[in-house]
C-alpha cells in the first residue's frame, strides 16, 4: 500500500513537471500583440477547408500563404495524413504566456474530455489545464456537450537576440533532438534551449509545443503604417492592405521582402487603387535600371486615413459605396487607402573590361 501511495505521488509529480517545463515557453510582455504560427499535425485525411474551420481561420488566403500554397488552391485542396500545416494565429498575452486571441473556438462534442480536445483533436500543442484555465472550468470531469471553450494555442511576441522573429510552434517529432530542430528552422542550439527553459535533448517532449524564432525577411514597412511589425518568415507569403498587396518572403533574395499587387478582388471594394510610387512611374514591386543603380517601389505600409474620391455619373461600376440623393446624379464614392511606398536605390556593380 505504501508503495502503491509513493509511486502515485511520483506519477502526479511527473506529470506536474511535463506541463511546468511546456509552459515555460511561449513567455510573452503584456500589451504585445503579433502573427504567430504553428505546426498542426494531421490526425487523418482531411481538406484544406476543414482545417480552416476547426482553427477558426477568418481568411484562407492568410492560410494558404502560411503554408506557401498557391492562391489558386482550392478549398477541398487533400491534407493528407500526419502531414504538417502552419496555422496563422494572432497573438496576445495572457497571464504572462502567449495565447492565441480568443481563436480557435471549439464545441464541445458528446463524449469529449478536456484531455482528448488537447490531446486528439488539436494533436498536444497545448495541455489540457491551459484550456481549464482560460476558460474558467472548476472540474476538468465535468464539460457539457455544445458548450463553446477557447483553445489559447501557444505563440508569443517577443523578439530574440534583439530582432524581431515570427514565433512557431513546432510540434515535437519523436526521436527528434534539439540540434536537428535548430538545423531545421535555421537557428541555433542556444537559442532553442533558452527559449523553451530545458538544458538539453532529455527534457525535450514528443508531441508537444515547441517555441522556434523563424527569421523574417527585411521590409521597408513603416512603424506608423496598420500592418507594422510586418513580418513574413522564408517560404511564406503574406496578403495586407485589404488583400490588395501580396509580400513574400524568400531567403534566395538576400532575405528582401519582395510585395507586389495581388492581382485578386479586395475584400470590400471593386478594385485595389493604385499602388504607383510618388514621382515615378515605378509601380510597386517594379524596378528600373541606370548605369549606375537600380531603383525599385517598395510597399511600405498603408494607414487608416481614408481619402474619398467622388465620380458623378449615371452607371455604378467603381464601388458598393453609394447612394441616391434627390434631383442629384447618383454619386460613387470609392475609399482608398493612403499607401506608403519607398524608392530604394541599390548601387550596380561597376565592372571592367580587361584587355
Amino acid at each position: 500500500m505504501g508503495f502503491a501511495r509513493i509511486l502515485v505521488c511520483l506519477l502526479f509529480y511527473s506529470s506536474f513537471t511535463t506541463i511546468s517545463v511546456a509552459q515555460q515557453a511561449f513567455k510573452c510582455t503584456a500589451g504585445k500583440a503579433c502573427r504567430s504560427l504553428v505546426g498542426y499535425k494531421s490526425p487523418n485525411t482531411t481538406s484544406i477547408s476543414s482545417i480552416q474551420k476547426l482553427f477558426g481561420v477568418k481568411n484562407r488566403h492568410s492560410l494558404l500563404g502560411a503554408n506557401n500554397l498557391p492562391l489558386s488552391t482550392p478549398s477541398n485542396y487533400v491534407i493528407r495524413e500526419k502531414q504538417v500545416i502552419k496555422i496563422p494565429i494572432p497573438c496576445i498575452c495572457f497571464n504572462g504566456t502567449g495565447a492565441s486571441n480568443k481563436m480557435p473556438n471549439y464545441t464541445v462534442q458528446p463524449g469529449d474530455t478536456l484531455s482528448y480536445i488537447a490531446s486528439d483533436v488539436f494533436m498536444g500543442l497545448l495541455t489540457y489545464p491551459r484550456i481549464q484555465q482560460v476558460n474558467q472550468i472548476e472540474n476538468p470531469d465535468k464539460i457539457n456537450a455544445s458548450q463553446e471553450l477557447w483553445i489559447p494555442l501557444p505563440c508569443s511576441c517577443e523578439e530574440v537576440d534583439g530582432e524581431r522573429v515570427v514565433h512557431y510552434a513546432h510540434l515535437v517529432e519523436g526521436g527528434s533532438t534539439v540540434e536537428e530542430i535548430a538545423a531545421m528552422f535555421g537557428t541555433t542550439n542556444d537559442t532553442l534551449y533558452r527559449l523553451n527553459g530545458i538544458a538539453n535533448n532529455s527534457q525535450l517532449i514528443a508531441e508537444t509545443a515547441f517555441d522556434v524564432p523563424l527569421k523574417a525577411c527585411n521590409s521597408s514597412v513603416r512603424e506608423d503604417s496598420l500592418d507594422s511589425p510586418f513580418l513574413v518568415p522564408n517560404h511564406t507569403y503574406f496578403l495586407t492592405a485589404n488583400n490588395c498587396v501580396k509580400c513574400k518572403c524568400d531567403a534566395a533574395n538576400n532575405w528582401t521582402l519582395q510585395c507586389d499587387p495581388s492581382g485578386i478582388k479586395p475584400s470590400s471594394w471593386s478594385t485595389c487603387p493604385a499602388m504607383q510610387c510618388e514621382d515615378s512611374s515605378l509601380t510597386v514591386g517594379n524596378t528600373a535600371a541606370s548605369s549606375c543603380n537600380t531603383t525599385t517601389c517598395a510597399y511600405a505600409g498603408y494607414s487608416s486615413d481614408h481619402k474619398h474620391l467622388h465620380n458623378s455619373c449615371h452607371t455604378v461600376h467603381l464601388s458598393s459605396y453609394f447612394s441616391h440623393e434627390p434631383n442629384q446624379t447618383l454619386h460613387i464614392q470609392q475609399d482608398v487607402f493612403p499607401w506608403f511606398f519607398s524608392l530604394k536605390k541599390s548601387p550596380k556593380a561597376l565592372t571592367r573590361k580587361v584587355i
